[in-house]
């Protein structure tokens, strides 16, 4: 395990791709729970999302949810923008990271917002040249990535065709999102492999589910690549809207307690990460799939009666 990175970089994405899966919460749960996330040593924190409320009703208090929220110095918070408009309005807010979406997957993207991948990515380059004249970043993040739940596999070269048009356009990252859950650890490493050949300079974050339960096999193939820049949900936040019934993003603190067991720092207070994980729980009113927050740790013990 020596070749893994000594450490990752942790972006929360609970508050927005967790929650916008789940039955809408009030505002002040929200900044609750942002609050709470805050203050468990992870640097990056997805906090809202700028979409029209009646394409996600869950995020429609954006601003209000921004507005609430306690600053903690050292956290990095972060905004989705869907397009030119919502990145407007990020900006506007004082957002100074950006992400905003495309689908390699040309009939997801036209269900998900109604024009072709190539239409979005004539627009993002017009995202990523606004956030830069606002001095902000923009980072491009590819979705269904390792599969479409209308097209099945998405081949690898069109993927990598997807995120190199947003390099070239001056994406500060990419980021490959497991839309569905159908990343497998040799999938991942076809991806990352190719990806580094033809954009060997590009920052590269990885946004795993779970839904099929290779979430962490996955993290763990990108580790060993020296891939060290991951997202994950607090609880395991979140569901998938194109499997119903099954789990979505990969638990925070699962993350953590894998990856720190390996020796890779995380920065992330593990036991501060359950407890807002079980805040998440209390305020959704439902059982989150995490594992580690049902056990604890592995080295929580039982007092000898």
């Amino acid at each position: 395990m020596s070749d893994l990175p000594e450490r990752i970089s942790l972006r929360e994405v609970g508050p927005r791709d967790g929650l916008q899966n789940e039955d809408p919460i009030s505002t002040a749960s929200k900044v609750a729970l942002i609050d709470a996330l805050s203050h468990t040593g992870v640097q990056r924190i997805e906090a809202v999302s700028f979409v029209h409320p009646r394409a996600i009703p869950q995020m429609a208090d954006a601003d209000e949810v921004w507005s609430g929220i306690e600053r903690v110095p050292g956290v990095r918070y972060s905004a989705l923008v869907p397009n030119l408009r919502g990145a407007e309005r990020a900006l506007q807010a004082g957002f100074d990271e950006i992400e905003v979406v495309v689908s390699a997957s040309d009939t997801h993207n036209r269900k998900n917002v109604n024009r072709s991948t190539e239409e979005s990515l004539d627009e993002i380059a017009q995202v990523i040249a606004l956030a830069h004249d606002r001095a902000a970043t923009c980072q491009v993040i590819v979705s269904t990535a390792w599969g479409c739940p209308y097209e099945g596999d998405v081949p690898v070269s069109r993927v990598v065709a997807v995120a190199g048009r947003a390099v070239r356009d001056g994406a500060d990252s990419i980021g490959f999102g497991d839309t569905t859950g159908m990343a497998t650890p040799p999938r991942v490493t076809a991806l990352v492999g190719e990806m580094r050949m033809a954009n060997p300079d590009a920052g590269v974050n990885l946004h795993f589910h779970n839904t099929r339960g290779t979430g962490l096999a996955n993290v763990l193939a990108a580790l060993q690549l020296g891939v060290s820049d991951f997202d994950a949900s607090v609880g395991g936040l979140g569901g998938c809207p194109y499997a119903p019934g099954a789990t979505g993003n990969i638990a925070t603190e699962e993350l953590v307690h894998m990856v720190e067991d390996m020796g890779v720092a995380t920065g992330v207070d593990l036991e501060a990460m359950i407890g807002a994980a079980r805040e998440a729980e209390r305020l959704v009113g439902r059982t989150l799939p995490s594992q580690v927050l049902r056990a604890g740790p592995r080295t929580r013990t039982i007092p000898v009666g």
